[in-house]
């Protein structure tokens, strides 16, 4: 059976509570901690399944809420008791890997005891074989680093009762294909499986006829579009520096009505409470405040007694304030869903909105989604500079002088006091205006001190590409493209007749290896071989996680090339699949002892 589910469209969907789909108890408790109440069309089609025992193939696009579409089932009839892995979850990269460990562990986060490993090529085995002796209920990894432990017997997969494929497009497109069947074949027959692609090619459903048993099939038909009237920004900052971004966008934006997303109930308080303490007319609004006072914060905002709602997700459904003119994400939400719903309380009936989303280093990759949903490119912002705030404390500054002076009955009182002080201190005029102005200031210095303005240093660093920042790209600076001597070539035991494609080199080698696309150069691909060009200074340790690497299910054994390249006309492919001749139409002769080096020895085939 196929349900078909429209994805939310910005207006106010119409679902179960969580408790309705059958999520209980701590698992329960904890998504509400998170601020999660309504559930996405995913979720909401696929838990009832899941806990029902259904194998289930879904269609979703990533950032609709899948992850949790699938976590909080398994967490929900997870048996602490069993130490050996009981759900197994494959993701095509590391990346995705460690998010979808990270989601299990704040899913679990009021159930004690739960333990969750990432398995993934580039870390050290022994932190995982370590973890694994010790007792492990759910497993995240990446197809070659789980076969690896299959080979070496060190995961026990025999108990297995869950098993999820996330995003099986993206692993069958890197050439996992036969990795995953193998893995698949090696685990119970009466396992429960979940996939979910982004789309649904035939190998997919192959698969899935093969190793799902009549499985439910759940498509959701994403509509996530926002209005056109809102301009979208973002700002990259660290965590700890996000109150601090938050004051200074608030001190330079010309903003009416605000609010203020955040993931926790708790958050909120503790946010409102600091901006308070900055001066700025806040309140929290969550879950747990009682709709009365949730009413009176409303109404206070609709009245412009109250300038900022700090709020979860759930508090702020149906919001519909005129005076809102700014959404400002202080955390990111993980799903578009979310994302669309909130910046959607402003920009409404017409109006112009600007949504502001403040976005970690590690959360870059959302930003992807965000525009696939929103069919808008959300545009970086810079942090406003101290010149920005200066200039705007002293218009603000100028304009409170001028209401005063319109303020002609009081005026004249103060100037005879004034007066009488000049008179009996020889003071300047214009020296007391400036100790007035002292004494009304009190001790915060009105304008900042550009020679001191590590904020927006540091956030112009958490802004810049990953490559551009401190770390192990930090040595030199580097050219968009290397040259041909910065590669060295490296041969891989896997070609033509392994149906291999540059993309599937590419894909595998930088997850296990974690490289970057511009640590490839040229790739050949010979019948039984390849030649895939890796920087010349590759470290030692990346190329022996690799030599366990698989592709197409085979080890690829990488080993330096003691080939002769440039004496051979080659054509090779690159990294993004193009096709090109290393050199000319013309052979140049090639001698025995070409370069001073002993003949190579023939291969002989096995």
């Amino acid at each position: 059976m196929t349900q078909e589910t429209d994805a939310a469209d910005g207006g106010e969907p119409e679902a179960p509570g969580f408790e309705q789909l059958g999520v209980t108890g701590p698992v329960l408790a904890a998504i509400r901690d998170l601020g999660y109440e309504t559930p996405s069309a995913i979720q909401a089609a696929t838990i009832p399944l899941l806990l029902d025992g259904h194998d289930v193939m879904g269609t979703a696009q990533t950032g609709t809420g899948k992850t949790a579409a699938f976590a909080l089932p398994v967490l929900e009839r997870l048996d602490l008791a069993q130490k050996t892995p009981q759900a197994l979850v494959l993701a095509p990269t590391r990346e995705l890997a460690l998010q979808v460990c990270e989601a299990f562990e704040s899913y679990a986060g009021r159930m004690k005891g739960v333990h969750v490993l990432p398995v993934y090529g580039g870390q050290g085995y022994g932190v995982q074989l370590s973890a694994l002796r010790r007792g492990v209920h759910i497993v995240v990894g990446t197809p070659g680093r789980i076969m690896d432990h299959q080979a070496k017997g060190t995961l026990d997969l025999s108990e297995l009762k869950y098993l999820v494929l996330d995003e099986a497009d993206e692993m069958l497109k890197m050439g996992f294909a036969e990795d995953v069947e193998q893995i698949l074949a090696q685990t119970p027959e009466d396992k429960q499986v979940a996939l979910f692609s982004a789309t649904m090619p035939a190998a997919i459903r192959r698969l899935a006829q093969k190793y799902l048993r009549d499985p439910e099939e759940v498509a959701i038909k994403t509509k996530t579009t926002t209005n056109q009237n809102i301009t979208q920004r973002y700002l990259v900052v660290a965590h700890a520096q996000k109150v601090d971004a938050l004051t200074r966008i608030l001190e330079v934006e010309n903003f009416d009505g605000v609010i203020v997303f955040v993931r926790t109930k708790n958050e909120t308080e503790t946010l409102a409470e600091r901006l308070r303490a900055r001066g700025y007319s806040a309140a929290a609004i969550n879950g747990d405040v009682p709709q009365v006072q949730r009413e009176r914060s409303v109404n206070q905002l609709k009245d412009g007694k109250l300038d900022i709602l700090v709020a979860t997700d759930v508090a702020a459904r149906g919001l519909d304030v005129e005076r809102i003119s700014h959404v400002i994400n202080f955390d990111i939400p993980n799903d578009t869903e979310s994302y669309v719903h909130r910046i959607g309380r402003t920009g409404r009936a017409g109006r112009t909105g600007d949504a502001i989303s403040f976005i970690t280093p590690r959360e870059r990759y959302l930003l992807a989604h965000i525009e696939k949903a929103t069919r808008q490119q959300p545009a970086q912002m810079p942090l406003p500079t101290t010149e920005d705030v200066n200039t705007t404390r002293l218009n603000r500054f100028d304009d409170a002088i001028t209401a005063a002076l319109e303020a002609t009955g009081r005026i004249t009182a103060f100037r005879d006091i004034i007066a009488h002080y000049v008179r009996h201190h020889d003071v300047p005029e214009g020296d007391v205006a400036a100790a007035l102005a002292v004494v009304a200031q009190g001790e915060t210095p009105l304008l900042l001190d550009p020679e001191n303005d590590a904020l927006s240093a540091s956030i112009a660093a958490a802004g810049r590409p990953p490559r551009e920042r401190a770390g192990r790209d930090a040595r030199e600076p580097r050219e968009p493209r290397r040259g041909r001597g910065d590669y060295a070539p490296y041969r891989i035991e896997v070609g033509r007749r392994h149906r291999v494609e540059p993309r599937q080199i590419v894909g595998a080698l930088a997850n296990e290896g974690g490289l970057r696309r511009d640590d490839f150069g040229a790739i050949a691909i010979k019948p039984d071989f390849s030649i895939v060009e890796l920087p010349a200074n590759l470290d030692p340790a990346v190329l022996e996680r690799l030599r366990d690497t698989r592709i197409s299910g085979r080890r690829i054994e990488i080993t330096p090339d003691r080939g002769i390249p440039n004496r051979r006309r080659l054509e090779h492919s690159d990294a993004d699949g193009r096709h090109a001749h290393r050199d000319d139409d013309r052979r140049a002769p090639r001698r025995e002892h070409d370069d001073d080096r002993p003949p190579r020895k023939p291969r002989h085939k096995k």
